[in-house]
């Protein structure tokens, strides 16, 4: 078996020919014994691994890449094939994908870290897992990565249109007209950025687009009824409701929905379903914003709810009949490119968001001061449909520039 192990990591190597590497790739290292690598299903975390491997690492027959979903390990224990692997093959690097997969791959990661001083351990798996809540306290061993989906800025490195660098969010502010310029070039930037809003968030549109919509959904089946039944063991019942909150999500503007009507839709108390949405959050299917003002930084009232990313909404929505709408899409958009650069994004009163002492309103082209007028210095209006802004007029597609 355990050349057949080794077979199969020699062949998705010799495989991994992408010459374009994901933004965390750069960031990614080894510095520590313990890495993690997290993220949603479909973001590229394998890719990210085989990349890694062949091109950092001096010497291949001193690594072992497993996929721990294999069913070998339902019934075999992991640890005694590293052990085997360590002794009798000389490897000194494990990469173990999907992790979360294994039955007690808390205490297996920490026997093994704890029992190898020499052994480099590298583990990929789903959003959802928490080391912080882990019984074994990995946190204080583990050094980890995570993986979002790629933005509009890889969208194009991928599709071989425009090799551009990422910008900061303060160069978006401060330096907007200079940013413009070194994008000027790229031929038809609206209609990538329409494209990418489609279908261009998850690696896997690289393969086969005609059936991306279809693989978004049954990635949200494998959460729900996989990663998270079994890391969260919850029962048959209460994965049905996070099947029906994430359709009911694609069918009310996120202004409507909350806490309160949330419950009343699926007949769970709001307890109940503040655990969910937490859930939901952590497993990489949407986003929870709070107010600025709703509290110390652990008792955030969730006021606003959407679903992770445009595609994701989109697929969803088509799926049970409803068209996706547009302001939800560039919402969700913008959300997504601030959290995925690190900025702290909150639900604003005054205009939509709110990250620092700037208010941003996001919108159309159409899209008046009104709403931001109380505010107007400290202000920006956020337009999809235009390549360059002004004063108080930030185009939306260059966040998806952040990273």
């Amino acid at each position: 078996m355990i050349s057949d192990f080794i077979n199969t990591y020699k062949r998705l190597l010799n495989a991994t020919n992408y010459r374009h590497k994901r933004y965390l790739y750069h960031e990614f290292n080894l510095s520590n014994r313990l890495t993690g690598l997290i993220g949603p299903r479909g973001s590229g975390k394998t890719t990210l691994l085989l990349q890694y491997i062949k091109a950092q690492i001096k010497n291949l027959d001193e690594v072992i890449y497993l996929s721990i979903d294999h069913l070998y390990f339902s019934e075999n224990s992991l640890i005694d094939l590293i052990q085997t692997l360590y002794e009798d093959y000389g490897v000194r690097y494990c990469f173990l994908d999907e992790v979360h997969k294994y039955s007690g791959w808390d205490q297996a990661l920490k026997n093994l870290y704890d029992s190898y001083p020499d052994l480099t351990i590298v583990f990929s798996g789903s959003s959802s897992m928490d080391l912080v809540k882990s019984s074994y306290d990995l946190s204080r061993r583990a050094v980890m990565f995570k993986l979002k989906g790629m933005s509009f800025r890889e969208y194009l490195l991928f599709n071989e249109v425009a090799e551009i660098p990422s910008v900061s969010y303060r160069e978006i502010i401060e330096e907007r007209s200079e940013v413009e310029k070194k994008l000027a070039g790229i031929k038809k930037l609206k209609g990538h950025f329409k494209a990418y809003l489609n279908s261009g968030y998850y690696p896997f549109y690289l393969e086969d687009s005609d059936s991306y919509r279809q693989k978004i959904v049954r990635i949200v089946e494998k959460i729900i009824y996989e990663d998270i039944s079994n890391f969260y063991s919850l029962k048959t019942a209460s994965l049905s409701n996070l099947k029906r909150i994430i359709a009911y999500l694609s069918t009310i503007p996120p202004g409507k929905v909350n806490v309160n009507n949330l419950s009343k839709h699926i007949g769970v108390d709001n307890k109940t379903i503040q655990n969910y949405l937490t859930i939901l959050a952590e497993s990489g299917l949407v986003q929870l914003l709070s107010s600025e003002k709703s509290g110390g930084a652990l008792l955030k009232k969730t006021e606003k709810i959407y679903l992770d990313n445009p595609n994701l909404y989109s697929a969803i929505a088509e799926e049970v009949g409803h068209s996706a709408q547009l302001g939800t899409v560039r919402e969700i958009f913008f959300i997504n490119m601030m959290r995925g650069a690190g900025e702290n994004i909150f639900y604003s009163n005054t205009g939509d968001f709110i990250v620092g002492d700037t208010v941003f309103e996001v919108g159309g082209k159409g899209k008046d001061k009104k709403q931001i007028s109380k505010k107007l210095e400290s202000s920006y209006l956020v337009k999809d449909d235009i390549l360059y802004g002004s004063k108080y007029e930030i185009p939306l597609y260059l966040f998806g520039f952040l990273y």
